[in-house]
């Protein structure tokens, strides 16, 4: 509960409805932010772009120790920027070994103060890399074997698709290419399993039709979407998830953020978190990307890094928003006016987080040190 006022009273609905009373005075109370698409575990920092060989050996060579360290040292600076829910993708190819290790890091990453959602992302191998097999082979494995062997540890909540990947490697050689993606996204959806797909390519009207066709939750990227596109997409409950930083980083093209918006399409942001290539952990900057870039006003901009982010994780009835019933998942800003958030690229705003009615962050002071915290070396 938020009393009205310069001191905010929020209950804490996990221990046993206590409260505790904190100062708002000049501060804007608002919803934790939802960062519905990283890669934070996959690829590993320092492998180069554009080598996925390299990306998997460097992993096989890292310790589940160090990926979970490195991983939480990320989750713990995406808290401080005011990310209470995060996804992780996973990314590995036909590399069970490698997305097992991951899906294991994730499991051991529920304890970190955000909320975490594992989703298994899919990457269909070259053509080259098949080896005169079947093409079919590697979408069989991954359907009939590995994607219901993880559903069945708990270990995902939704199955992604490269869209893109698929796209560029088949070109439409083979007349059964369409059966591929159908089975996969079919398969999740008979084990419960959320469907996303990655659109970050030119085909796009393929990727649109599976993601209404088999009612994904959110479509990706989406950055070379045209007004047709999004007319399509405004006609169905598939969230866009569109990605600034992504485009900031690699200098390419911004999603028609103003399109989708005004063809009615539900929107979301993220922030494509990638220690390769887009290693931003802020959705303050995304926030503020979406708005000097990609059209969107402040409340747009805001909406769609909380409750539509939410949404597309399927977690809407729970967190995104400020209200009764829902987690108490909120942020205090060092600002009176929401829509400085759009101004402000690059700043840390956020002066206290709390998660579930416990606060997790709180801004420290800056200053030397007091003496007697220092311990002699003696």
């Amino acid at each position: 509960m938020i009393e009205v006022g310069p001191t905010r009273r929020i209950e804490n609905l996990s221990l046993a409805r206590q409260a505790i009373e904190v100062s708002a005075d000049g501060r804007v109370v608002m919803p934790g932010f939802v960062d519905s698409h990283t890669h934070l575990l996959f690829p590993v920092p320092g492998t180069p772009c554009g080598d996925p060989e390299a990306s998997l050996h460097s992993l096989r060579a890292t310790t589940s120790t160090q990926l979970k360290m490195r991983a939480s040292a990320y989750l713990q600076a995406m808290v401080r920027h005011g990310t209470t829910t995060v996804e992780i993708k996973t990314g590995c190819g036909t590399a069970n070994d490698a997305e097992m290790k991951i899906l294991r890091v994730i499991a051991e990453l529920q304890k970190e103060p955000p909320e975490v959602v594992s989703t298994f992302l899919f990457r269909p191998p070259p053509i080259s890399d098949i080896r005169g097999q079947s093409p079919e082979r590697p979408w069989r494995h991954v359907s009939s074997e590995f994607l219901p062997r993880i559903s069945r540890r708990g270990l995902i909540g939704f199955a992604d698709l490269a869209w893109h990947e698929f796209t560029n490697q088949i070109r439409f050689q083979s007349t059964e290419w369409a059966a591929w993606p159908t089975g996969y996204l079919q398969v999740a959806r008979s084990l419960g399993l959320g469907r996303k797909l990655h659109a970050d390519g030119e085909r796009l009207a393929g990727a649109i039709a599976a993601a209404v066709q088999h009612h994904a939750t959110s479509i990706d990227h989406l950055e070379h979407a045209t007004a047709g596109d999004a007319a399509a997409l405004g006609q169905s409950n598939v969230v866009v998830t569109l990605l600034p930083c992504a485009s900031f980083y690699e200098e390419e093209r911004y999603a028609p953020a103003r399109a989708f918006v005004d063809a009615g399409a539900p929107l979301a942001l993220a922030s494509d978190f990638n220690p390769r290539r887009s290693p931003s952990l802020s959705m303050q900057t995304v926030v503020s990307l979406a708005c000097l870039r990609m059209g969107l006003t402040p409340e747009e901009a805001i909406s769609a890094a909380t409750i539509n982010g939410a949404y597309a994780l399927g977690r809407g009835e729970l967190v995104g928003s400020l209200e009764c019933g829902k987690l108490a998942n909120l942020l205090l800003l060092n600002v009176s006016d929401y829509r400085e958030l759009a101004h402000s690229l690059g700043a840390n705003l956020v002066r206290m987080v709390m998660r579930r009615g416990e606060i997790v962050y709180e801004e420290g002071r800056v200053g030397p040190r007091p003496v007697e915290d220092l311990r002699p070396l003696w």
